[in-house]
């Protein structure tokens, strides 16, 4: 079964474009369909957070593809036998179809690996996982201090994306603070079975090339006959710092700093 979310143009002359698009879906023959057609423009973060979360009440899992994303033959098949296998293990809190040679680590062949930082690309989730994805991603980031959790532990770019995320009509950096909160882990393929094709002025988010790019797809990894403990790879903190950014250490003290401060001013104020 598929839920297909069609947002609502976000101006008149991409109507039409809309309309094409949900013919395109209606002629879908080869499964159920349910078709949700929005007559207003929720956008990026509102569309994704609404829709997955309508979904995870009626099912007790779901895989969540968009239009600009294409996959291998297999992808599917691999991320359901994925959601099956760790259904009911709790550490285990996402699936995805998308990694990176700059993010696999050196030890790994054929098999997938855990990963602390989410994935929004072609991804996989259970309800129990979900919840939580009412708070924004600040509140979770700070949640996140409170615990003494270092939130650039991941990368530089998550504490300014959680800043931006109401503004800017974001979501996934509030699943990926969700994922480090908990604790939670990401099994990521050994090779990308995904590729973003939105790489242009048209996107929301990005809009030109970037190191995420992938090199052309392979086949899509065997379905593995024994699967991974779910155990991070201890060297996927480091490699997204790599590839991402990481704040200098005198950095990091420099913004917990002003992190604190801006805490007390608004206590004072409240």
């Amino acid at each position: 079964m598929i839920y297909a979310y069609s947002d609502g143009p976000r101006a008149t002359e991409s109507a039409p474009a809309v309309a094409e698009v949900r013919d395109i879906l209606r002629s879908i023959d080869w499964c159920e369909v349910i078709l949700c057609e929005r007559e207003t423009n929720l956008g990026l973060g509102r569309a994704i957070l609404t829709g997955v979360t309508e979904v995870l009440t009626k099912h007790e899992s779901a895989i969540i593809f968009e239009d600009d994303l294409i996959c291998v033959p297999g992808t599917y098949k691999y991320l359901c036998a994925a959601l099956s296998h760790y259904h009911h293990d709790h550490r285990v809190m996402s699936v995805t179809g998308w990694t990176h040679p700059r993010l696999t680590p050196s030890d790994i062949t054929d098999q997938p690996y855990f990963d602390g930082r989410a994935e929004c690309w072609v991804w996989g989730t259970w309800t129990e996982a979900w919840d939580g994805m009412q708070e924004d991603a600040r509140s979770l980031m700070q949640r996140c201090e409170t615990k003494g959790i270092d939130v650039t532990g991941y990368g530089s770019d998550l504490p300014e994306m959680a800043a931006a995320e109401l503004q800017r009509n974001i979501w996934a950096v509030r699943f990926l603070y969700l994922h480090i909160l908990k604790g939670g882990l990401c099994l990521r393929p050994p090779w990308s079975m995904v590729e973003h094709i939105g790489f242009d002025a048209d996107g929301t988010n990005v809009k030109r090339i970037s190191w995420v790019g992938n090199p052309p797809l392979k086949l899509c990894p065997p379905i593995p006959q024994t699967w991974p403990e779910p155990i991070e790879n201890s060297e996927c903190a480091e490699l997204h710092r790599r590839a991402i950014g990481a704040l200098p250490p005198i950095t990091r003290r420099i913004y917990r700093y002003m992190r604190r401060i801006a805490a007390k001013t608004l206590r004072s104020l409240s």
